[in-house]
């Protein structure tokens, strides 16, 4: 098993060498560290690096926990409805009642949500209060400092109260792995809505695309924080209707010691981000871009699938068939993958299916240069998205029916 090992690691690394070689003679600049999953700097919404690593910035500004008076205070100026000012000053008070210091003790496991990111993702019941929660697990062969320092990045999360951010209750270390307890979302994330749903309607996109916006936006202009992850499987959604946003990149420590033992998919990296160069929230943009065109046609948009796989997903068939059923684009190895990213036109929504606004929207935010891109105000008062806002779309209805829920089930409000 050792020599195994050993051998799959010499093959692995022969494959990175060799295709970074060859991107090199091809300039491309299609750059992967070894043993690093983005060495990129991070760089403020002004386009000027943070003084150390964005981490360190927020960690030494932010880490103070703040009380409950202060939050309360602090949310009076940003702009919610009273239903989501509610729903914020119910999650604080049960929070405050739980307390900051966790742990493994505390919980009662229910069962397990899911795996992805270097983790798995834990469904728990606070004992004392009766709370559930997600808890996050994450193994990390690191340092004691190093687990103590990623401890005290992840603080910020306590600053970060928003409609469309998921609700941070704590982290600890314990047993090798550091535990990340998250708010539960009972609908769970896209990316499983969209297999039991096949593709999402436009209408519905459009309220998560809000959503997703508003989170974006907060995130940068309160706590200069980049998402740098955004995907389907990052967009939670509970039978409330509320869509949140999750594990964005606060923790400059963690992405680091995950990057050591994790190789995460780089399939919705922007551009810029895959050829090494410095990056800014528009690479968030890209991302949210690509994952509406595969939320809305039910497949990853690249390489983009031909006229008969569109008929196939978009033409008449039989109830329950579904694009997973068709025979789309080949599947093409990681790094063939990456290049066509760099090198090939965006992928596009298909002509005669959706709203001219919804494929403008799409097509500002899929330019390959970032300069080209949308920023977040503008799409934020783009036409598609005014028009989402102002029609009266039943979130909790349909993702009840599509995940098979009880309205308002196993949720605190």
């Amino acid at each position: 098993m050792c020599i195994l090992n050993v051998f799959s690691f010499f093959f692995f690394f022969v494959i990175v060498f060799t295709f970074t070689y060859k991107m090199s003679k091809n300039k491309l600049n299609l750059t992967l560290p070894p043993g690093s999953l983005d060495q990129t700097p991070i760089v403020t919404p002004t386009g000027g690096p943070f003084p150390e690593s964005s981490s360190h910035f927020r960690a030494n500004n932010l880490v103070r926990s703040d009380s409950l008076d202060n939050l309360t205070a602090r949310l009076e100026e940003l702009d919610m409805n009273d239903t989501e000012k509610k729903r914020i000053e119910v999650f604080l008070c049960e929070k405050e009642k739980i307390g900051v210091d966790l742990s493994d003790d505390d919980f009662e496991k229910l069962g397990e949500l899911g795996s992805g990111n270097g983790g798995v993702v834990m469904k728990v019941r606070h004992k004392t209060s009766g709370l559930i929660m997600a808890k996050k697990l994450i193994h990390l062969e690191v340092k004691p400092a190093i687990k103590k320092q990623i401890i005290r990045e992840l603080k910020v999360l306590h600053n970060c109260n928003f409609p469309n951010i998921v609700g941070f209750y704590g982290a600890f270390y314990s047993d090798g792995e550091i535990s990340i307890c998250m708010e539960y979302m009972d609908a769970g994330s896209l990316d499983l809505i969209l297999k039991k749903a096949s593709r999402i309607p436009e209408n519905i996109l459009g309220k998560i695309t809000s959503a997703v916006l508003k989170g974006l936006s907060y995130l940068r202009d309160k706590h200069a924080i980049i998402h740098r992850d955004v995907k389907p499987s990052n967009i939670l959604i509970n039978s409330n209707g509320e869509i949140k946003i999750c594990d964005f990149g606060v923790s400059g420590q963690l992405i680091d010691s995950m990057a050591n033992s994790f190789v995460g998919t780089r399939s919705y990296m922007s551009p810029e981000r895959l050829q090494g160069t410095l990056y800014s929230v528009q690479s968030d943009i890209w991302s949210l871009g690509l994952s509406l065109v595969e939320m809305a046609i039910g497949m990853y948009p690249i390489p983009p699938p031909d006229a008969k796989t569109l008929a196939a997903i978009f033409g008449p068939k039989a109830d329950g068939d579904s694009p997973g059923h068709t025979n789309g684009p080949r599947p093409m190895a990681i790094f063939e993958l990456l290049d066509y990213i760099v090198n090939e036109p965006p992928p596009k929504l298909p002509a005669g299916i959706f709203s001219d606004e919804f494929k403008d929207f799409v097509d500002r935010c899929l330019k390959k240069k970032p300069e080209d891109r949308a920023d977040l105000k503008t799409l934020m008062n783009h036409e598609w998205i005014r028009k989402s806002e102002s029609e009266n779309v039943d979130i909790a209805g349909w993702v009840c029916k599509t995940m098979d829920l009880q309205p308002n089930s196993a949720n605190r409000f």
